[in-house]
Formats: C-alpha cells, sequence, structure tokens
C-alpha cells in the first residue's frame, strides 16, 4: 500500500515541473561553462585568444601594481615598462606615482656612460642583461668574434679536461655556419643570427628550458639536418626583434618543445613589447591551453544530461497535467446522467 502511494505521488504532475524547474537551473549553471570550454577549445591554435582569456581572469589593477613595484625593486625597468603597457592596452588604472617612478628609473638607465658600459659588457661577456647588452653580444656574434670566443672557451676546458658545456661548444659552431649564411644572403638569416645569440645566452644563463633543448635535438636527428633548429632559432630571433631580448629569453624558459617558441613568436607579434608581462604572469598558459578535450567532453556531457532531464521533465509534467485533465473529464461525464 505504502509503495502504490509512492508511486502515485511521483507520478504527481507538480513532480515532474519541480523536475523540469530543477534541471533548467542546473542547465542555466552548466551551459554557459559548456559554452566557455568549447570557445577555449576552439582557440586551442591561437596563443593570442588563449592569454587574452586567461589574463581576463587574473589580471587586474592590485596584481599590475604588484609586479611593477616588484620588477621596479628588482632593477628589471623591462619588465616594469611591459606590465604598465599591459595594463594600459586592457584599461586598467595605475597609481600614477608608480608609473612616474618607471619613467624616472629608465631615464637614469639610458644615460650615455651607462649604457656604453653595458654594451661592452655584452661584448666581451657574451651575458646581455638588458638590450644595451644583448646589443653588445649581438654585434660580437655577428662579426663571429662571439661564437669564436665561445669555442675556444668550451674547446680549451675541454681540452683542459675542466667542465665544458658541449651545448654552448655546439651551438657556437652552429652560429659560424649561421654568421656565413646571413653574409650570403644579404642579412636575410638575421632573425636565426639574433636567435641562436638568444638560445646560446639562455643555455648560459641557466634559461634554456631542458625539455626545450632535449626536444628540438630529437627533431633535428630525426630530420638528419638542421632545418629543425634553424626554425626554433628563428622563431627566437622574431620573439626578439618584436618584444625585446628579455622576453625572448622568458619564451625559452617556459617553453617545453619547438612549436611552444613558435607560438610565443605569435604572441609577441600581435602584443609586441607587453609579451614579458604576460609570459611572467601566466607563465606557459599564455600559450597552451589548459583545458583538455576530455574536460570539454565532460561539460558538454553534463549540459547534455541536464538539458536532456528539462526536456523529459517538461514533456512529463505536460503529458501528465493533460492525463489528468482527460481522466476527470472522463469521470464527470460518467456521473452526470445519474445525477440527473
Amino acid at each position: 500500500m505504502g509503495l502504490r502511494l509512492f508511486v502515485r505521488q511521483i507520478r504527481h504532475p507538480l513532480v515532474a515541473l519541480l523536475g523540469a524547474v530543477i534541471f533548467g537551473c542546473a542547465a542555466t549553471a552548466v551551459g554557459p561553462v559548456a559554452v566557455d570550454q568549447a570557445r577555449l577549445f576552439a582557440a586551442a591554435d591561437d596563443p593570442v585568444q588563449i592569454s587574452d582569456r586567461a589574463l581576463d581572469r587574473v589580471f587586474t589593477q592590485s596584481v599590475a601594481e604588484r609586479e611593477v613595484d616588484t620588477a621596479l625593486a628588482a632593477g628589471d625597468l623591462d619588465l616594469a615598462q611591459s606590465f604598465l603597457g599591459l595594463a594600459a592596452e586592457r584599461g586598467v588604472a595605475i597609481d600614477p606615482n608608480l608609473a612616474d617612478r618607471v619613467k624616472e628609473a629608465r631615464t637614469k638607465a639610458a644615460s650615455v656612460t651607462q649604457t656604453a658600459g653595458r654594451f661592452a659588457h655584452g661584448l666581451w661577456t657574451g651575458e646581455p642583461t638588458d638590450i644595451a647588452s644583448f646589443a653588445g653580444t649581438a654585434v660580437g656574434d655577428l662579426f663571429v668574434f662571439g661564437d669564436i670566443r665561445d669555442v675556444a672557451r668550451e674547446g680549451t676546458r675541454y681540452l683542459l679536461g675542466q667542465p665544458a658545456d658541449p651545448w654552448i661548444l655546439g651551438l657556437a659552431g652552429f652560429g659560424i655556419a649561421i654568421t656565413a649564411g646571413t653574409y650570403a644572403s644579404f642579412g636575410l638569416g638575421a632573425p636565426e643570427r639574433f636567435g641562436l645569440t638568444l638560445v646560446k645566452v639562455a643555455r648560459r644563463s641557466g634559461r634554456l628550458n631542458p625539455v626545450l633543448a632535449v626536444r628540438a635535438v630529437r627533431e633535428a636527428v630525426k630530420v638528419q639536418k638542421a632545418d629543425g633548429l634553424v626554425d626554433l632559432v628563428g622563431d627566437v630571433g622574431r620573439i626578439e626583434s618584436k618584444a625585446g631580448a628579455q622576453a625572448a629569453l622568458d619564451g625559452l624558459q617556459i617553453a617545453e618543445e619547438p612549436r611552444d617558441v613558435s607560438r610565443l613568436a605569435q604572441l609577441s607579434a600581435a602584443k609586441g613589447g607587453k609579451t614579458r608581462a604576460i609570459v611572467k604572469l601566466l607563465g606557459r598558459a599564455a600559450i597552451v591551453l589548459a583545458a583538455s578535450a576530455f574536460d570539454l567532453a565532460i561539460w558538454l556531457l553534463w549540459a547534455a544530461l541536464m538539458l536532456f532531464g528539462f526536456v523529459s521533465s517538461c514533456k512529463a509534467a505536460a503529458e501528465r497535467i493533460m492525463l489528468r485533465y482527460l481522466q476527470r473529464r472522463k469521470l464527470r461525464a460518467l456521473t452526470l446522467p445519474s445525477t440527473a
């Protein structure tokens, strides 16, 4: 008896209407997330869209001011300016006093004496710390001095049984060949030349991701030629030309495969000097979609289930209401003659 009563209550139209309301609310909550995931997945090959959507969630005034202040304290004026540019692009207000501090520091650092000193440091050591010192390093490599210096340094260490870096030795030898190609092509190979310089700098300063280095070598070995390595250093050179040397070095630190460097080149072409701030804030998530196809499938499945439940509940409610209406009408038709 209790089971029959429970079944009758479950079949009541109000229960179906309640189910429709519950499934409808759930679909309203799950649906936008599923659509957002679908849009993210559709943008998987566009690093600009990926970074823009990620910045929408994390880039605020407090974050921007904190990063600018931290960069200033570390003496990294290039990064501080990059965050100011990103804030301006996204309409995020920055404390004017903080912006003035960045401007004053850049003016002081741009003095002729300091610039010449940093240029000479980069030329002699091959270890740039800013634009001026990178210019010195690049000039040294462009005139083969830098590559010869590195070959001589690492080769001597190897012959004397001292710790030597085979990566620097190999890249320097490869650089001599690329420099010859740059002269032969009347400068058309300049991006590859500058890119290789940055790869050497990243390796020497510990900012070259070991995973990227291994995968790049595997690609070169797999095709039995250096095209893969040429493409890699070419992408690095394009990042440097659009976003600066420090942005290229930061990119080499987070990239895990040559395709990541290609994505960074696309991002830098669109964002320019703001690229470094984006990479600093988001890391590899600036160029690689965090959501997977499995995540998308799960959200779409939930959205489909909620929609199916809503439609089924609406259908059941309509059928039960109509059934009760017909039953009452039939009962009224049977009882009217007897009362007459």
